[in-house]
């Protein structure tokens, strides 16, 4: 693997002194600030370790899978990590298959893959691309651009996760009116209605508890007359009402 190595890196890969450095685990990208769990997809050791170590310096949850049968079952799981790290070549099923394989799963919340590969040709991205990846890096990476990238991939999952949430309470108004747009059963006599729990409630309590409407009670001229006809004038109106 063409990654760097931690026990013995190469004099050209050292950081010289005032070079730009990973951001801590208390600094976000671009003042991001979300961290979520992230998925590292690697069969070498070294790689997985070092990624790994990285992660946790920036604040990220690691957990590590050493094929693509590994990963495709860690996936699969409720909590899985919203975002993944993917070798292209894997023992098992390669990170082109375990994409196509994630993509073919119908979720409002998919996962953010970012595919980690030595093949820097072209053609090479853009099938990964096509195939469903989110992101391209090319080996040997570079720390800073790594988390540069999962950082964009944090703010991508926030968004879907406020926009699912935002789509959850349309969903639950639209469910409001629907109830209120149906049939409903209604006393002749004293107007109250039967609600799904075959209870009869008053029309404004039910009203109320299928919608954001509220109610100022008041008399209509009818009632008026009928329980307080000494306070109606000539005209079958309230005193002040004859008066204008």
């Amino acid at each position: 693997m063409n990654t760097p190595r931690p026990d013995k890196p190469c004099p050209k890969c050292e950081s010289p002194a005032g070079a730009p450095q990973p951001p801590r685990s208390d600094q976000g990208v671009g003042g991001a600030s979300s961290r979520f769990p992230v998925l590292i997809v690697e069969d070498d050791p070294t790689s997985r370790l070092l990624l790994t170590a990285i992660l946790r310096k920036a604040g990220h949850e690691v957990v590590a899978a050493r094929d693509g049968l590994q990963a495709w079952e860690l996936l699969q799981q409720p909590d899985a990590p919203r975002l993944a790290l993917l070798d292209w070549m894997l023992p098992g099923l390669d990170g082109v298959e375990l994409v196509r394989r994630v993509r073919a799963v119908p979720t409002d919340r998919p996962p953010y893959l970012i595919m980690l590969t030595t093949r820097s040709e072209s053609g090479d991205i853009i099938e990964g691309l096509r195939t469903g990846a989110d992101d391209y890096l090319v080996k040997p990476w570079d720390p800073g651009e790594l988390l540069a990238r999962l950082e964009v991939g944090c703010r991508l999952i926030d968004l879907q996760n406020r926009l699912a949430e935002k789509i959850r309470e349309l969903e639950q108004a639209l469910e409001q009116v629907r109830t209120l747009e149906g049939i409903l059963p209604i006393c002749s006599y004293c107007k109250k209605i039967r609600d799904d729990r075959n209870y009869w409630r008053q029309v404004e309590d039910y009203v109320a508890s299928h919608s954001e409407a509220r109610f100022s009670h008041g008399i209509c001229p009818d009632c008026m007359s009928r329980h307080f006809p000494e306070f109606v004038g000539k005209h079958g109106k309230p005193p002040e009402e004859n008066a204008s």
